[in-house]
């Protein structure tokens, strides 16, 4: 059996997480089914599926810092996916939202984009995620070209903030949690930003 290698090409890595990624939404429908889901089913399922989706964003952003600090190829190869999943579960969450919370009462759900904080952050990460997933494929960065592409694709360091902070204002008084996912979001950005300072000093200097 050929050793195990930090870039060994693991044809199992994207079944896996794809596979894994449903489980949540599985759990979330048997519970529903069951009537399992506490006295209010639409809320716990809302912040359920806000919750998974803010997860996958922060996996996402976390994977070109597992290749800067240790070397690893393999978070790179599910970026793209674990982009996608954070939109599908923020489009369920959104779905949830305006059909089973709000009954596609577009005056009423305006309004709470309007008056409500939390939830007007929320709809603003979610217009974020749209051109992201939009434009995620292969044949999109050819269209738009590398440099047009990753500059949209900059985006995808709002969209998390703005979910942290979407989350934060929603739970309100305990803000624990919400607020370790913004220091795991914190740590993240500033390897990235240090990593982006090395790469511009090591260009610099081969200018020179």
């Amino acid at each position: 059996m050929a050793a195990f290698t930090k870039n060994s090409p693991l044809p199992w890595l994207k079944p896996a997480v794809l596979t894994g990624s449903l489980v949540p939404l599985a759990a979330i429908l048997i519970g529903a089914w069951r009537d399992d889901l506490g006295p209010d089913p639409i809320a716990q399922a809302l912040n359920q599926l806000g919750l998974i989706a803010l997860v996958f964003l922060i996996a996402a952003l976390g994977c070109t810092p597992l290749k800067a600090m240790f070397g690893w190829t393999w978070p790179m190869r599910i970026r793209r996916m674990l982009g996608l999943l954070a939109f599908f579960y923020a489009l369920l969450h959104v779905i949830t939202y305006t059909v089973l919370d709000q009954g596609l009462d577009w005056h009423a759900i305006v309004d709470d984009i309007v008056k409500r904080k939390f939830i007007f952050f929320g709809f603003s990460t979610f217009v974020l995620l749209i051109p992201l997933a939009a434009t995620s494929t292969n044949s999109a960065l050819r269209r738009l070209g590398y440099v047009r592409w990753k500059q949209l694709h900059s985006l995808a360091y709002l969209a998390p903030a703005l979910a942290v902070l979407h989350f934060i204002w929603r739970v309100k008084l305990d803000v624990r949690e919400p607020v370790a996912y913004g220091f795991v979001l914190a740590a993240l950005l500033s390897v990235r930003l240090v990593d982006y300072l090395h790469d511009r000093k090591a260009l610099l200097m081969r200018e020179i």
